[in-house]
C-alpha cells in the first residue's frame, strides 16, 4: 500500500519533524513518501503533485497556522480521487475531534494525540481489513457514524519510537532541522497546549546524541529543539549542552528554555564556554503581573529570569529571543506596558510581542466567556479583546510590535535607541508606541522600505516629536548607519558635515598625525589614500565612541572628529591590520586643539 505524507509547512525552510516520526515508524512495512509544501504554495499545484504520487492514503499534520489551507487541499483531493483515503493528525485536530470529523466528510480519520503507534495501527487495518474500532487513539467513520476511540496511553519508553533521523538526510538541505530530547511539559500554563500532557518523557542520551551527530557530520544549518522546557532536568540537559558546544561543527541549535530554573552550573557552564552564537534560547517571559500569572496558573520569579538573561547577556556567547503575550486575563494596555518596560530593560537581542490565541483544548479557551474574551472563530483563534483590553488598544499594541521587530529586532541602531530609551523617553513602551503611531499616521505601513528608510523615518519622527538634544539623536542614526553597512557607503542619506576639500584636508592630517584619533588608530598605520578609499569622516556633536563604550554622555555641544573605517577585504593595509576582515571600527578624536577645532566645516 502507497502511502503520501504531505506537510504544508509555514516556509520553505521549514520542515515537518511530525511527519518524519509517522514515515520513520510505518516505512518498514509500507511504501512511504514524505513530500514538503508551503502554505503560500498554489493548491492546485499540490493537488496535481500529490494525485501524481498515486497514493492509496495521504496523511497531513494540521496546526493552527496551515489547517485551513490543509483542508482546502483534502477537499480537492476528493473531488478528484474520491478512493484515496485521508487522515490528519497534530495539534489543531486532536481537540474537537467529533466537530472537524463532521464538518468535513472527506476526512476518513484522524489520529489523536501521540501519533506513531495509532498510524501504523491504522494502516495496518486498512491494508488487512482488520477493525479500526479496536485502535486506540482514532477518530474513523463507521458508514455513516463518526466513531471517536479512547484516547492512547503514552508510548514509553520514547527510544521505541524509531529515529526520523536514520536516513533521508539530503531532503534536510537548507532547512531547519526540528528535533525533540523529550516529550510532555509538567507546568500548566493555561493558555498552551502543552499544559495537557504533563508525563515529562525522555529519549535516552545515547539515541539524542547519536542523532545530533548524524545531523551535525551531514552539515545541517540549524537544529530547533521542540521541548517546551529544554532545561527541566538539569543534568540530562547539562550533559547536551556539554556535548554539543564542544562537538565539532558549525550547526547552531536553539531551545525554548524556562529561565528562572535554570541552574547555576548551566549559566556558568555557557557563560564560559559556549561557542559564540551556537547557542539560542527563546525565552517566554509573557507577563510580569502577578495576578494575569496566577490566573493562568504560571509560576514564574522574573527576578531570577532576569538574572539568567543579564549574566548571558554579559558573557556574549548566547542568543536570547524574549516572548510576550498580550491579551492575557487582567493584563490591561497599562500592564501591558509595564510588562513590556519590564523585560526590555534586559536587552534581549530579540524582543517579540506575540498576540494570545485560544487553541482549542485549552483552559482559557474553556473561560473565554469569564474574562470576556471576542477572539476569531477560525485558526488562528487570535484574541481581538477582553474585559479589560479593548481592541483599539489591541491595535495599538500591534503597532508597538511592528517597530520593535522593524528597529530593536533588526539591531540596525541600536546605539541611538538605547540613547532614545535613556535620555527622551521616559518609558520604552512609549518610545515604539509614538514611533507606531507615527508610522500609522504617514501611511508607511502600506509602503515598502529599504534599512535607509528605517533611519530617515527615525529622523522625521524625532524631529517631529522634539527632543532635549536633537543633534545628539541625528549624529547617534548616522553613527550606527556607518557601523551597520558591510562596506564604505558611497552616498549617505545626510547631507555630509565635511566638503571634499575638508575630507581631504582630514585624510592627510590624520595620515601624518594618527595619534589624534588615539594609539588603536595609529597601529593601523592608514595613509591618505587608504583613508580616502576605507574611511568616512563626520563631524559629530559629542564624544560618540564615549556613548558606544560606555555609555556615557560626554562633550555634548564640542565638536568631535568621529573616523569609521571599513574592512578592505581582500586588500592590504600597511599596517598591523594587515588583511583585517571584520565589522567597521569607529575611532573619535575626544580632544581637539582649536586650530582642529576651527576646522569644522560645518
Amino acid at each position: 500500500m502507497k502511502v503520501l505524507l504531505a506537510a504544508l509547512n509555514a516556509k520553505f525552510i521549514h520542515s515537518s519533524l511530525a511527519l518524519r516520526y509517522l514515515r520513520a515508524a510505518a516505512e518498514g512495512e509500507f511504501d512511504v513518501l514524505l513530500r514538503e509544501f508551503t502554505i503560500k504554495d498554489d493548491p492546485l499545484r499540490v493537488l496535481s503533485e500529490v494525485v501524481g504520487d498515486r497514493p492509496e492514503v495521504v496523511g497531513f499534520s494540521c496546526y493552527i497556522w496551515n489547517v485551513v489551507e490543509t483542508l482546502k487541499i483534502v477537499r480537492l483531493l476528493k473531488k478528484v480521487s474520491p478512493a484515496t483515503r485521508v487522515v490528519l493528525g497534530g495539534p489543531e485536530v486532536s481537540y474537537d475531534t467529533w466537530e472537524w470529523m463532521e464538518k468535513w466528510p472527506e476526512v476518513d480519520a484522524i489520529v489523536i494525540g501521540e501519533g506513531e503507534a495509532t498510524f501504523l495501527e491504522l494502516l495496518r487495518a486498512w491494508r488487512d481489513g482488520g477493525d479500526l474500532g479496536e485502535i486506540a487513539g482514532l477518530a474513523f467513520r463507521e458508514g455513516d457514524r463518526v466513531k471517536i476511540a479512547p484516547r492512547r496511553g503514552w508510548i514509553e519508553p520514547l527510544d521505541a519510537i524509531p529515529s526520523p533521523y536514520r536516513g533521508h538526510l539530503e531532503e534536510l538541505d537548507n532547512r531547519i532541522v526540528y528535533f525533540e530530547a523529550s516529550r510532555g511539559c509538567p507546568f500548566h500554563c493555561q493558555f498552551c497546549l502543552s499544559s495537557i500532557d504533563d508525563a515529562v518523557r525522555y529519549f535516552s542520551l545515547q539515541r539524542v546524541k547519536e542523532d545530533l551527530a548524524r545531523l551535525i557530520d551531514y552539515g545541517v544549518s540549524q537544529i530547533k529543539f521542540v521541548d517546551r522546557t529544554f532545561n527541566l532536568k538539569k543534568d540530562y540537559a547539562l550533559e547536551l549542552f556539554q556535548f554539543l558546544a564542544r562537538y565539532p561543527g558549525r550547526t547552531v541549535f536553539q531551545f525554548e528554555i524556562t529561565a528562572d530554573i535554570l541552574r547555576r552550573e548551566i549559566v556558568e557552564f555557557l557563560a564560559a564556554e559556549a561557542p559564540p552564537g551556537r547557542f539560542r534560547f527563546e525565552i517566554g517571559v509573557q507577563s510580569t503581573n502577578e495576578e494575569t500569572n496566577r490566573l493562568i496558573r504560571r509560576i514564574q520569579r522574573f527576578d531570577r529570569l532576569a538574572g539568567t538573561v543579564r549574566r548571558l547577556r554579559e558573557s556574549g556567547r548566547v542568543v536570547q529571543h524574549l516572548d510576550l503575550i498580550a491579551g492575557l486575563p487582567r493584563e490591561d494596555y497599562r500592564s501591558f506596558r509595564k510588562t513590556f518596560d519590564d523585560v526590555y530593560a534586559l536587552e534581549p537581542d530579540e524582543l517579540q510581542l506575540g498576540f494570545l490565541k485560544l487553541l482549542r483544548g485549552t483552559g482559557l479557551r474553556a473561560r473565554a466567556a469569564e474574562f470576556g474574551y471576542v477572539y476569531m472563530d477560525e485558526p488562528p483563534y487570535e484574541v481581538l479583546a477582553n474585559d479589560v483590553l479593548p481592541y483599539e488598544d489591541v491595535r495599538r499594541i500591534k503597532r508597538v510590535e511592528d517597530m520593535v521587530d522593524k528597529y530593536w529586532n533588526s539591531h540596525w541602531m541600536d546605539h541611538t535607541l538605547r540613547y532614545l530609551r535613556a535620555w527622551e523617553f521616559s518609558s520604552a513602551f512609549d518610545l515604539y508606541q509614538e514611533l507606531g503611531d507615527y508610522w500609522d499616521r504617514q501611511g508607511y505601513g502600506t509602503l515598502g522600505y529599504q534599512p535607509e528608510d528605517l533611519f530617515l523615518r527615525m529622523r522625521d519622527f524625532l524631529r517631529d516629536k522634539g527632543l532635549r538634544r536633537p543633534m545628539v539623536a541625528e549624529d547617534l542614526l548616522k553613527i550606527d548607519y556607518l557601523l551597520t553597512r558591510r562596506v564604505r557607503p558611497r552616498s549617505p542619506w545626510w547631507v555630509p558635515t565635511l566638503d571634499k576639500g575638508g575630507v581631504l584636508g582630514w585624510a592627510r592630517r590624520l595620515a601624518e598625525r594618527p595619534e589624534i584619533l588615539g594609539p588603536e588608530f595609529a597601529r593601523l598605520e592608514l595613509g591618505e589614500t587608504a583613508l580616502l578609499k576605507h574611511a568616512v569622516l563626520e563631524w559629530v556633536s559629542f564624544d560618540a565612541s564615549a556613548w558606544i563604550q560606555d555609555r556615557q554622555l560626554a562633550g555634548v555641544g564640542d565638536p568631535h572628529l568621529a573616523v569609521v573605517v571599513y574592512p578592505p577585504g581582500g586588500q592590504e593595509f600597511p599596517g598591523s591590520v594587515s588583511k583585517w576582515k571584520g565589522r567597521p571600527m569607529l575611532f573619535v578624536a575626544a580632544q581637539m586643539n582649536a586650530e582642529d577645532a576651527a576646522d569644522t566645516h560645518r
